[in-house]
């Protein structure tokens, strides 16, 4: 979060709206200006983006932001200058001119709102399944891998009538000699799984103990077994945490649409019809 949210401030710290910049638009009264949508294009951009980024959204973008804290201040919560300041000078951006800061505070107060929203409305209605936890410890040890301790036979080059001759074996020691009975070379692994290639990790990512993966371009794996570490005692409540985000911040962008659509939004621009 905080890291996208970092990258959501270069626009308006570098890009702040100048003065007598023309008004192509506003939401529930706040002023939105193309120079605005084209500091907001540019932050997209910088995110890794095209450079040619539809200037629509950014207006969307700039329009949200102020429906966020507008909803946020039916809660009474209302972010202060003071908590802008304090985030953007830990994050280093302590020099700005008084423009670009005012730019610059608005995209912080409406992430803080927005948060503060989710934590108090959103979060504690979500209920997370067994299947949501499966899922997300899927997708955590395939994308970072997790604190635990493998040990696999990894098999290259292996032919297709080779890979149907493989069963399950009844341990490691078992494993390797079916393999090299076959005349094959097993290769065998011990690691934490965050230390392995992603494309290893996707393979055991979910396989059962003691199972071939299904051949991939001649390469199988087998996994062993598994030694969990001394940090996954807190593996559990990472997952869950994960898992419910997710699905509250699924239900955060629902409910903005909604917002969206009871906000008052002129547009004085053709280009920015919505």
């Amino acid at each position: 979060m905080k890291k996208l949210f970092s990258a959501f401030l270069l626009l308006s710290i570098f890009f702040g709206p100048a003065s007598g910049a023309s008004v192509v638009g506003s939401v529930n009264g706040n002023p939105i200006t193309d120079t605005d949508i084209t500091a907001r294009t540019e932050l997209m951009a910088r995110q890794g983006k095209t450079s040619t980024i539809n200037r629509k959204q950014a207006f969307q973008n700039i329009i949200d932001d102020y429906v966020k804290l507008e909803y946020a201040g039916k809660y009474n919560v209302k972010p202060t200058d003071k908590d802008a300041d304090k985030e953007l000078n830990r994050m280093g951006f302590n020099d700005l001119g008084a423009t670009t800061r005012a730019m610059a505070r608005l995209a912080v107060k409406a992430d803080i709102a927005w948060q503060v929203i989710m934590a108090r409305t959103i979060i504690p209605t979500i209920e997370v399944s067994k299947a949501d936890l499966a899922e997300e410890k899927s997708y955590i040890a395939k994308e970072h891998g997790l604190p635990v301790e493998i040990t696999m036979i990894r098999l290259t080059g292996v032919p297709d009538n080779i890979a149907q001759k493989l069963t399950k074996p009844s341990n490691c020691d078992a494993a390797e000699k079916m393999v090299e009975n076959l005349g094959g070379y097993p290769q065998k692994i011990t690691a934490m799984q965050y230390e392995l290639a992603p494309e290893i990790r996707e393979k055991i990512a979910g396989l059962p103990l003691l199972t071939w993966s299904k051949p991939d371009n001649g390469s199988m794996v087998l996994l062993c077994s598994e030694k969990k570490g001394k940090e996954y005692k807190n593996l559990d409540e990472i997952v869950k945490q994960n898992a419910q985000f997710k699905k509250a911040s699924f239900v955060a962008d629902q409910q903005l649409k909604q917002l969206r659509r009871k906000a008052v939004i002129i547009v004085n621009d053709d280009r920015y019809k919505l």
